[in-house]
């Protein structure tokens, strides 16, 4: 499958991304949508699975094959909406960047309704890049979210959370990931 062909969803995670954050560059350079979510700062799983289905549904934003492009929150929304979607099929891939871990038991209260992690296998494929000092998931945490939803597991080494404060600007090497998902 061309990577041209296919729309490319970016799914922040809570806070949305800042400028600096490499899917902000993505946005700006690449022509990717974000996905808006309601509340940023409080966010609701429910909510934001159905904003997402929304945007899947809406030939505006994918009238082909999508690719979602998720980061910290993001990849909790990814699993959770695809285990309650009747609408998987319009996903052709997913990757998954820095997954929190949200059942941790000091998980901020913003996002205490996200606590459970939905375990299920995802009907797509994907990739889950994870960061071995990572303060919000331990390498283990990640490798088991990978193992779960049947992602492939990709360590980027020493990287904090994989988003702004990162320095990874553009972030090539995940342009590459994302270029090899879509191809697979």
């Amino acid at each position: 499958m061309a990577t041209d062909s296919v729309a490319i969803l970016l799914l922040p995670g809570w806070q949305n991304s800042g400028e600096a954050h490499w899917q902000t560059h993505w946005e700006r350079q690449h022509g990717h949508v974000r996905v808006e979510q309601g509340d940023w700062q409080w966010p609701l799983r429910g909510d934001w699975m159905a904003r997402l289905e929304e945007v899947l549904l809406d030939a505006a934003y994918c009238a082909g094959p999508c690719c979602l492009v998720a980061h910290s929150l993001g990849c909790q929304l990814v699993a959770a909406w695809a285990a309650h979607t009747r609408h998987a099929a319009t996903v052709c891939g997913a990757l998954l960047v820095a997954p929190p871990d949200v059942e941790r038991a000091d998980v901020p209260p913003q996002i205490a309704a996200w606590r459970k992690v939905a375990w299920q296998r995802l009907p797509f494929a994907s990739t889950l890049v994870m960061s071995s000092d990572d303060p919000y998931c331990s390498a283990e945490r990640a490798g088991a979210m990978a193992q779960a939803w049947g992602a492939t597991l990709v360590a980027a080494g020493p990287r904090g959370h994989l988003n702004g404060d990162s320095g990874l600007g553009d972030w090539p090497a995940g342009l590459a990931l994302l270029d090899a998902l879509i191809k697979a």
